[in-house]
């Protein structure tokens, strides 16, 4: 019910366009529109999901490194918020062709606000604009999945087909580099090293180098040496 009253009011504001989105895009685009908010607007070259007064709002739910370009051209002129969507909750529903529905099962991923580094390491630079600002949005969503043999040989050839908004948990919005100091936890080691960090936040240290790398463009954090082989960090003093 909440899926289809979603996609109406996206259909009555965008007309054919909603053909060449995700649901998933489309409902969040709802979900985030307000009343005098404009949709699918032509500034100069692009079309723009959400126009605010006179800020631009792009709705990205992945793939950060597909639209760096277009940001950096709006921004000569334009604020721009890049609003990203993460999976805290996801259930998977697996269908085949004909669209039988064959597994229904949650999904043991749970993202989080720490998920945006995901995507941040395409263009970290993009925090260091003073128009720029970036929205995280913890959801709970339902993916539909084919077993057509043109997916991914991850999932066994089972194509992901469609994503569906179910409820938005939180939001979060960075506006600048100091917005991101806030993901270093308290008590973390000064200088510190990928897998400290790591181990502190308990992730991986391929995503820990992920954070550092993102941190490090934005000007936050520097390196000052090494710990054997390891890159030793720390916190950038503030202008």
């Amino acid at each position: 019910m909440l899926n289809g009253l979603w996609g109406t009011e996206i259909r009555e504001e965008v007309g054919i366009n909603i053909k060449n989105e995700s649901s998933l895009h489309n409902q969040i685009k709802s979900w985030y529109g307000k009343e005098d908010d404009r949709f699918e607007v032509r500034v100069g070259d692009y079309i723009i999901d959400i126009v605010r007064d006179n800020q631009l709002i792009e709705i990205q739910t992945a793939n950060f490194s597909a639209i760096k370009n277009k940001i950096k051209v709006l921004l000569k002129d334009y604020p721009v918020r890049l609003v990203y969507p993460v999976c805290k909750e996801k259930t998977i529903i697996t269908v085949e062709k004909n669209g039988e529905i064959v597994s229904k099962r949650k999904s043991p991923k749970k993202d989080s606000f720490l998920s945006l580094f995901d995507e941040l390491v395409y263009c970290p630079e993009l925090i260091n604009e003073e128009n720029f600002s970036v929205e995280v949005l913890l959801i709970k969503a339902e993916e539909i999945r084919c077993k057509d043999g043109k997916g991914s040989w991850r999932r066994n050839g089972v194509s992901i087909v469609d994503r569906y908004l179910l409820d938005v948990f939180q939001s979060k919005v960075f506006n600048n580099k100091e917005d991101f100091i806030s993901f270093l936890p308290k008590g973390l080691e000064i200088p510190f090293t990928n897998k400290i960090l790591s181990e502190v936040l308990s992730i991986s240290v391929y995503k820990a180098r992920k954070i550092s790398y993102c941190l490090k463009k934005m000007n936050c954090i520097e390196a000052v040496g090494k710990q054997g082989n390891a890159i030793l960090y720390t916190v950038k003093p503030s202008n």
